[in-house]
């Protein structure tokens, strides 16, 4: 499912870091080398049919290298 996240992310939290993450050597060889973490948090997001709702998403993200594959978990409204 395709979605945009609308202004900043609150409640951010890192529950995994480096080798606690599963995925690792796959978003090393994706993404590149860096200190990889799972977070999660609290986004307004934009679905594809346009409608807007508050939800709990998850990333990936490294030093230099950024956030990626974010997804959305549960809606909270």
């Amino acid at each position: 499912m395709y979605f945009e996240v609308l202004g900043d992310i609150t409640n951010v939290e890192t529950f995994a870091v480096g080798s606690s993450i599963r995925e690792i050597a796959r978003l090393r060889k994706a993404y590149g080398r860096g200190r990889w973490r799972k977070r999660k948090g609290t986004a307004r997001v934009r679905l594809e049919d346009g409608e807007v709702r508050l939800a709990k998403v998850h990333w990936y993200e490294a030093h230099g290298i950024g956030r990626k594959e974010f997804k959305i978990k549960r809606y909270i409204d």
